[in-house]
């Protein structure tokens, strides 16, 4: 099973339930917010990579000039539509790494290990740095090498039990294959980008 089979199977509402979530995986949940609510500023116009369904526009929508969601997983804009509501905000069923977009924003993200999970990489850089031409303006979080125990206990707890460590990734039962990064491996995959630790387990790259 790939990846994209895996989330289509309703993945992803599962791992947000908090009652799966280990301390270390809702820490850095809870950074991440605290992150874009300190970075992204009132007028923005905000594409974000993989967006599921919506937490994190719905979250800023009433400081964003536009917000952009792009999933491949149409269930999940379905719901982020739904969470949504009127205003600024707009939801895409696409390929992440061929994005059916050609405006222009000032900010875009791709979070929670989002990126890791992805096969085209490289495709998705390129489509963010389409998407918005300012360098450092494009924000990626993923999962640190820190990460794995947290890991594994979280995807045991909605149903996805490790089998194969390696490393670069974990893999699961379920078919769930999620990597995490080191500082250096990071900047080959990106190229010019800063670095930084995020709630111990993960890291903020921009770009």
């Amino acid at each position: 099973m790939s990846n994209d089979e895996v989330y289509a199977s309703g993945l992803l509402n599962r791992a947000l339930d908090p009652a799966t979530q280990p301390p270390e995986i809702r820490a850095f949940l809870e950074a991440e917010i605290e992150l874009l609510q300190d970075t992204v500023a009132d007028g923005m116009a905000v594409i974000d990579i993989g967006c599921g369904t919506g937490r994190h526009l719905a979250m800023l929508r009433n400081r964003l000039r536009i917000g952009v969601g792009v999933d491949y997983e149409h269930a999940y804009l379905v719901e982020a539509r739904r969470r949504a509501g009127s205003g600024g905000l707009h939801f895409v069923t696409a390929d992440a790494a061929r994005l059916p977009i050609r405006a222009r924003f000032d900010f875009a993200t791709c979070l929670t290990n989002t990126w890791g999970t992805m096969s085209d990489k490289a495709g998705v850089l390129d489509e963010m740095r389409r998407c918005v031409p300012r360098p450092h303006m494009r924000l990626l979080s993923v999962f640190a090498e820190a990460s794995i125990p947290a890991r594994r206990e979280w995807y045991r707890r909605f149903g996805h039990a490790v089998v194969a460590e390696s490393a670069e990734y974990l893999t699961t039962d379920g078919g769930l294959r999620s990597e995490h990064f080191t500082e250096t491996r990071l900047r080959s995959l990106v190229g010019d980008c800063t670095v930084h630790p995020l709630a111990g387990i993960a890291y903020i790259v921009r770009f």
